[in-house]
């Protein structure tokens, strides 16, 4: 089966998508993933991407579409695989039905803004040991110390609320009206983000099983 994961930042898709990877049996294929390892194998295709992140330019659609083509094309794809980041927008989802790749499903995972702002900001980290808190699911025992190893906890800036505003109207702007495109192919199914990751994994394999 071949999948498409659509989700704000924070939504949790990339933890959905990797449960139904280990169910189907099937790979998650990340753009952040699939660029990593272009560059290190040397693929034409990675050194063009190489050679914008070098000068701290955007890769350009092109050149990301050539390196999803080429990691559909490994054998461990045959029997389906899960895009997860890709396509953003929507000339790459034309791109990529052009290709000849034919989509089975494509997943919209749905949290609300509030939630994911709530979500986020609430994340800490140590700075000594790098263990993981959230100030409401998994508050540390002394506030703003890590359990562990007695370290600060810091928010990173990415976390920020600002910085998780700005990344979700992108979001919205860029990458949500795919869920129409697919919708009008028929392929579109939504998934509602519970509060228990267990419950929205339940709900994400009825709507693949469905």
């Amino acid at each position: 089966m071949k999948l498409i994961f659509l989700g704000a930042p924070g939504a949790g898709k990339g933890t959905q998508a990797e449960a139904v990877c280990a169910h189907l049996n099937i790979p998650a294929i990340s753009t952040g993933n699939m660029i990593r390892e272009a560059l290190k194998s040397g693929t034409e295709m990675g050194l063009k991407a190489k050679s914008y992140m070098d000068s701290g330019a955007l890769v350009p659609d092109e050149v990301v579409i050539g390196i999803v083509k080429d990691r559909i094309a490994q054998p461990d794809c045959a029997n389906g695989f899960v895009l997860d980041g890709f396509p953003r927008t929507i000339p790459q989802a034309e791109a990529l039905d052009n290709m000849g790749v034919k989509i089975d499903r494509v997943i919209a995972l749905e949290v609300s803004d509030d939630k994911i702002v709530k979500r986020m900001s609430g994340r800490r980290v140590c700075e000594s040991c790098g263990a993981s808190y959230h100030l409401l699911y998994n508050p540390p025992k002394v506030e703003e110390k890590c359990d562990k190893c007695g370290g600060t906890l810091v928010q990173r800036k990415d976390d920020l609320p600002e910085t998780v505003k700005a990344r979700l109207k992108v979001y919205h702007e860029q990458t949500e009206p795919l869920k129409g495109y697919y919708k009008r192919q028929g392929k579109l199914y939504t998934v509602d983000g519970q509060e228990d990751v267990a419950d929205t994994t339940k709900l994400t394999l009825q709507a693949i099983e469905a």
